[in-house]
């Protein structure tokens, strides 16, 4: 009988993730947990962007940051393709992973231009259900593309056709269980920051929607859904988690005109302590989203949430709290539910489900990816 052959180890890889900027977000995120990946496997990790306040996190994780301002809207960026075609050329990356539309055009064409045999292994994720058009379509040119969800693998092939089902993955996006697990709780001194600093919720309990103050969020929803809660519920409050910027800052003032009695909280950089201390979290996007990380964080601290059934929380929400979905573009649906949730707060935290939703598992996944398409490229 044949001996079998022991596993050969994986050649060390050479990743290069782009995108536009480094300063917070989903997509940052997701950049920084497989840039960390990498490296805890003994690879090359490398990341170009403009910069931003997460550059210092990813080089302390071991990877190297190139600023590069590939996202810039403009057309001088398209100047930057054969720049980057002599950057790939000296570097010589196994793989070239692009997460955003515009990076990812120059990605794109500075990769076509290279001769096959000197091309890195192309892959795109799709992180957001951009609108079907040119611009768009980069995205589903990857040799691999990443859908984020179902939602999006589906978004994918039904809008963009000519590409191969089997070029499209889905690697669902994944939770730090180090930060978000069930019966995480904010500390004293924490606690008592957030009471000096919004002392009219003392003795509250918190609904909380976190989300920047754009009208796609669904503020308006969350103001018609709360009018209705604090009618049955006196001891909740409602609490608004995001900042505005440029044009959206008229929207803002409406909404504090509008309701006076949510708080604002504005932009904070403790969201998860914020979700931790609530009795529930809200997501009422009146679009569906690819996946919704912050659904997903809620849940996972073991908050009840409350969103719209559809896209990628509509996902979530199935899996790990059914009971949390309401009918799309509907505040008096999303209202009933709350209520439910706060008559029964303790009995609807026992109902929230474990979920294999985490960031090993999505880590796992994609570097397995890398790895195939290494192996693809020298067989």
């Amino acid at each position: 009988m044949a001996q079998s052959q022991p596993d050969l180890p994986s050649p060390r890889l050479r990743v290069v993730q782009v995108l536009p900027a480094l300063d917070g977000g989903g997509v940052e995120r997701g950049t920084l947990q497989i840039a960390k990946a990498l490296v805890a496997a003994g690879h090359e990790s490398i990341v170009l962007s403009a910069g931003g306040r997460l550059v210092s996190d990813l080089e302390r994780e071991g990877s190297r940051h190139v600023a590069w301002p590939l996202g810039r809207k403009r057309p001088a960026t398209l100047l930057e393709v054969a720049r980057l075609r002599r950057w790939l050329r000296a570097e010589q990356p196994t793989v070239l992973h692009a997460r955003s539309r515009l990076p990812a055009w120059v990605c794109w064409l500075a990769w076509r231009g290279l001769p096959v045999a000197e091309r890195p292994r192309f892959v795109t994720t799709v992180h957001g259900l951009h609108s079907v058009n040119a611009y768009s379509a980069v995205m589903s040119r990857g040799e691999r593309v990443i859908a984020v969800s179902e939602t999006a693998r589906r978004y994918l092939l039904d809008n963009y056709r000519r590409t191969p089902a089997a070029n499209v993955v889905r690697i669902y996006r994944g939770v730090d269980r180090a930060r978000f697990h069930r019966g995480y709780r904010p500390g004293c001194r924490w606690l008592a920051a957030w009471r000096q600093q919004h002392p009219q919720l003392a003795g509250k309990r918190l609904v909380t929607l976190p989300g920047r103050l754009t009208r796609l969020k669904g503020h308006q929803h969350f103001i018609d859904a709360m009018a209705t809660v604090r009618q049955r519920f006196a001891d909740v409050a409602g609490v608004v988690v995001g900042g505005a910027t440029g044009k959206h800052e008229r929207y803002a003032s409406e909404l504090r005109r509008q309701a006076p009695w949510l708080t604002f909280a504005g932009h904070r950089d403790d969201v998860r302590e914020i979700m931790a201390a609530s009795a529930a979290v809200v997501s009422l996007s009146t679009r569906p989203e690819s996946f919704g990380r912050t659904t997903l964080e809620a849940l996972s601290l073991g908050t009840p949430v409350v969103g719209y059934d559809h896209g990628g929380v509509g996902e979530v929400l199935g899996q790990v709290f059914p009971e949390g979905r309401a009918a799309v573009g509907d505040p008096a649906a999303a209202a009933e539910r709350l209520c439910a949730v706060l008559a029964d707060e303790t009995g609807a935290r026992a109902r929230v489900r474990d979920h294999a939703f985490d960031e090993a598992r999505m880590c796992a996944e994609t570097l397995a990816l890398y790895v195939e398409l290494a192996a693809e490229r020298s067989a």
